[in-house]
């Protein structure tokens, strides 16, 4: 008797959910994780969470001096550190990097975190700032998968993007991050079909606002103090951010479950799910809250949150934990 296709196809959805079930997790116990971005904010938090876990760690960033705090903060806490001082948008950073991790053995898990804030006005950014982004997002951990890919087969090692909601939502005034984001969930997603066969596998994480200290690194265009102060009050609400600690914690689970993708925080999944369910209505809630955002500046010229800072914003207690503020 032939079985309808529905059944079959039914069948073969419930062998690969239970085939999913019973899915070794990854023991990160003296694996060799490359963290980009690991000299402050969510970058730091997920290396104490992979520390924690008995992972051996390369960290990556562009600052020696963030660098060395981070590692002296780590090693505090007895983890096993080096730190590698590039920039993973320079096309031959990779192989520098690759060269100077040696140290440690062959790479078991890729994990990027670097990442840049451009909050502002689309008619105060530039094309230059699309580039910029798109460079530190998508092709940067895509050339870094490229150079590690022969360890990480040798290894079936893992690779974890962060990506963000934005990947899943544009937002209004971070347009140029929301592209960069869009693209790097596309590359994580072609990414897991495509290196599994090498046995790799991939993970993209797209976590909602974390109360990080990251409105300090960021850049923001147009009215300067009240971009800074609307974006620092909104990325530390309480109720709708997680603290850098429970979400390294959350990417981390899902880096050792070996997901495919990942929504972190409760908010970031309601907005995947009301973007998935009502595209228009989406649209038009984003439409009008631009209209309440600040308008365009006469200057095109980026400036970092924490040059911009008053003392109304400086003192503000939503903004940052004295310990969110670590190697800012």
């Amino acid at each position: 008797m032939r079985l309808p296709k529905r059944l079959l196809l039914a069948a073969g959805v419930a062998a690969l959910a239970g085939r999913r079930a019973f899915v070794p997790r990854y023991d990160l116990q003296g694996k060799h994780v490359l963290l980009t971005g690991g000299s402050r904010g969510l970058g730091l938090a997920l290396g104490r969470e992979l520390a924690g876990r008995g992972a051996r760690l390369t960290l990556v960033a562009r600052t020696e001096r963030d660098l060395r705090l981070a590692a002296e903060d780590l090693r505090g806490r007895g983890a096993e550190v080096q730190i590698i001082a590039a920039d993973v948008t320079d096309p031959g950073a990779g192989q520098h990097i690759l060269d100077a991790a040696q140290s440690f053995g062959d790479v078991d898990v890729l994990l990027h975190c670097a990442g840049l804030i451009q909050s502002g006005p689309l008619a105060n950014m530039t094309e230059q700032d699309f580039r910029d982004v798109m460079e530190i997002h998508a092709f940067a951990p895509l050339r870094l998968v490229r150079t590690l890919l022969p360890q990480l087969s040798r290894r079936q090692g893992r690779v974890l993007l962060v990506t963000s909601i934005g990947g899943k939502v544009a937002v209004p005034h971070l347009v140029p991050y929301s592209m960069s984001k869009f693209a790097a969930v596309g590359l994580g997603q072609g990414l897991r079909s495509e290196l599994a066969a090498h046995g790799v596998t991939v993970t993209t994480v797209c976590p909602g606002l974390m109360r990080t200290g990251s409105p300090r690194q960021a850049t923001v265009k147009g009215q300067y103090e009240q971009e800074y102060a609307l974006f620092a009050t909104i990325d530390n609400l309480p109720v709708i951010s997680l603290d850098a600690a429970t979400a390294a914690q959350r990417i981390t689970d899902a880096l050792v479950r070996g997901d495919a993708e990942v929504m972190v925080g409760g908010p970031a999944l309601m907005a995947r799910y009301v973007q998935a369910f009502a595209p228009q209505l989406t649209a038009d809630v984003m439409a009008l809250t631009n209209r309440f955002l600040p308008g365009p500046g006469e200057s095109d010229q980026p400036r970092l949150g924490a040059e911009v800072e008053t003392p109304i914003t400086r003192n503000n207690p939503l903004k940052r934990t004295a310990e969110e503020d670590l190697n800012e």
